[in-house]
């Protein structure tokens, strides 16, 4: 698994949808604002954003007024997901993937040492990727930003 310049733009841009998805009063947000608040060029952003609403994981709506929001909780977006979505399967391999499978040319892949290592690897990425929420991160990026301003406050 490698993650892409677009996988990482889509969390980034997933995040601060997510931020204003807990506001009172939660807004559409505006492709322009998103990627002014992310530094992500716009045209890639608006492809980006394109594919996580075929996806399911935003919403949109045309217009002056328009804009995207989350089509999903907060805790039902995974990272796993919106990485596969973007990047494709997390298997280092293709015979150790679970959603593109293909098998590879060793003799007997039971017993492959490569093949063995490499599900480890798969399982324990994805294990990560699937359990961390969009709501894990953002509750995250909310604690750092909070210290930072804190010890910034504190400097002052």
């Amino acid at each position: 698994m490698r993650l892409s310049k677009k996988g990482e733009y889509a969390i980034r841009a997933l995040t601060e949808i997510g931020l204003e998805a807990l506001q009172p009063d939660p807004q559409l947000l505006q492709i322009s604002l998103i990627a002014k608040r992310t530094k992500i060029p716009e045209k890639f952003l608006e492809q980006i954003l394109l594919t996580l609403k075929n996806g399911g994981i935003l919403k949109s709506k045309r217009g002056v007024e328009g804009g995207y929001s989350l089509n999903k909780s907060l805790d039902d977006i995974t990272l796993g997901a919106v990485i596969r979505l973007l990047d494709g399967p997390l298997a280092p391999i293709s015979c150790v993937s679970v959603t593109a499978y293909r098998p590879c040319t060793c003799p007997d892949q039971e017993t492959c040492g490569l093949h063995i290592a490499m599900l480890e690897v798969r399982n324990a990425i994805a294990g990560i990727l699937d359990a961390y929420t969009l709501r894990t991160v953002i509750g995250e990026v909310q604690k750092r930003r909070s210290k930072k301003l804190s010890a910034w406050q504190f400097d002052i």
